[in-house]
């Protein structure tokens, strides 16, 4: 078959040796309010979005960056760069957001991003420290709106960077109490929690953080292709191990923790054991291939919600395809397709979460910044599914017990 762009499809007439009109060609443009395309269904979502924030954004940065020069069309263009643009200079906060120096103030946002510097936990490849830069870094290259969603996270919600927590090198137990007391300073604040790791062991301590804030019952879904749960890895609680120590918690039930993508060569049987003890819940790729993405999800979201008041996410970056990761401590083929990745948490994002972490990310071993994007990447789908669905906010009905942690001497 051949294809005339004036006529259409055409099939040869062998015997006569002409050119006939296939009977099946289509004759008429299609239809696209019948067709009811996602596409042009969020072209039109977007001319409901509101503007304000955008054009307030723009006006500050004009007063805190000095207007540009007189042979500049565009007005709106400072002398120094401030805000989103231009996406390649700037301070490197995540998705350009204000840097909060004074964290007694980020409770007056609704989502705050947390960087933890730390891979001590690490037990093979390290540069999972630098984790939080490579994300904040690419994280530039991003807006705050999302055409399919329909979402514009610099108008529908409030965000900021609290910049990292102060983490011990050489002692992961004093790290870890930072990491507790960092977290549950900005839960307590009612902003939502959002770490970037760091290796896995942050894990524990991120949700000891939350689990301090509150009395309610707490669900983890974890999207990795290891299992994290045994007791001790080398003698140590090291980034295999979070999940034990997170489900000793009072608060945070083992029956609660769902893990998803679990499998291949790099599942140690000590955690396989503790799982078994323990009655938690594991879906496999194959799991996950046969039930389906949508399937996956809601029966993760009913056992991580059974009897529980909030749901935690977890998100290791190598719960995906090492092909599409290669910058991370434990690569693993056979693992989700960006694609499936992000479709599962959000997903499970829009019920509601108290907390995201994304770990694992070793920017020393990244191509082209590849995975530190795709963590990017789940952050902002995570916010824009719980602005989509009404969520943000929900998580601070669960803060009955704020911590209060004080801060050092004025300074004159």
């Amino acid at each position: 078959m051949s294809f005339n762009r004036a006529s259409g499809p055409r099939t040869h007439h062998l015997a006569a040796g002409h050119f006939t009109r296939a009977p099946n060609r289509r004759q008429h443009h299609p239809d696209f309010d019948k067709l009811q395309l996602r596409g042009w269904k969020a072209a039109e979502k977007e001319g409901a979005l509101p503007s304000a924030a955008w054009e307030k954004e723009k006006a500050w940065a004009l007063r805190m960056g000095l207007t540009g020069s007189d042979s500049l069309t565009d007005k709106s263009i400072p002398t120094f760069a401030r805000g989103e643009l231009p996406h390649y200079a700037g301070i490197s906060t995540f998705l350009k957001a204000p840097y909060i120096e004074d964290v007694t103030k980020v409770g007056a946002y609704d989502a705050a991003v947390i960087g933890i510097p730390f891979d001590g936990g690490t037990t093979y490849r390290p540069g999972t420290r630098f984790g939080p830069q490579g994300v904040r870094k690419i994280s530039a290259l991003y807006t705050p709106y999302n055409y399919e969603m329909g979402v514009d996270l610099r108008e529908q919600m409030t965000l900021c960077d609290v910049g990292d927590i102060f983490t011990i090198p050489a002692n992961i137990e004093k790290t870890f109490d930072q990491i507790t007391r960092a977290v549950s300073h900005v839960a307590s604040s009612g902003a939502l929690p959002i770490m970037i790791g760091g290796d896995h062991s942050i894990g524990f301590p991120c949700v000891r953080g939350i689990a301090q804030c509150t009395s309610k019952r707490i669900g983890i879904v974890h999207f990795d292709r290891h299992i994290d749960i045994q007791e001790k890895d080398l003698d140590e609680r090291m980034h295999t191990t979070p999940w034990f120590h997170a489900t000793d918690l009072v608060n945070v039930p083992a029956v609660n923790l769902v893990q998803i993508g679990i499998g291949g060569w790099q599942v140690p049987r000590e955690g396989v054991e503790v799982a078994r003890e323990r009655n938690t819940n594991i879906f496999t790729m194959r799991d996950v291939e046969e039930l389906g993405l949508a399937e996956t999800a809601a029966r993760a979201l009913e056992l991580a919600w059974k009897d529980a008041d909030a749901v935690y996410i977890s998100f290791d970056i190598d719960s995906v395809d090492c092909g599409f990761v290669p910058g991370t401590g434990w690569p693993e083929p056979g693992g989700f397709l960006p694609r499936e990745a992000l479709e599962l948490v959000s997903l499970v994002a829009k019920e509601g979460i108290c907390g995201l972490e994304v770990v694992e990310v070793s920017p020393p071993y990244d191509c082209s910044d590849i995975t530190a994007l795709l963590a990017t990447r789940v952050i902002v789908d995570v916010l824009g599914t719980l602005v989509s669905h009404g969520k943000m906010g929900s998580h601070k009905s669960i803060i009955d017990k704020p911590v209060s942690i004080p801060a050092g001497p004025d300074v004159e």
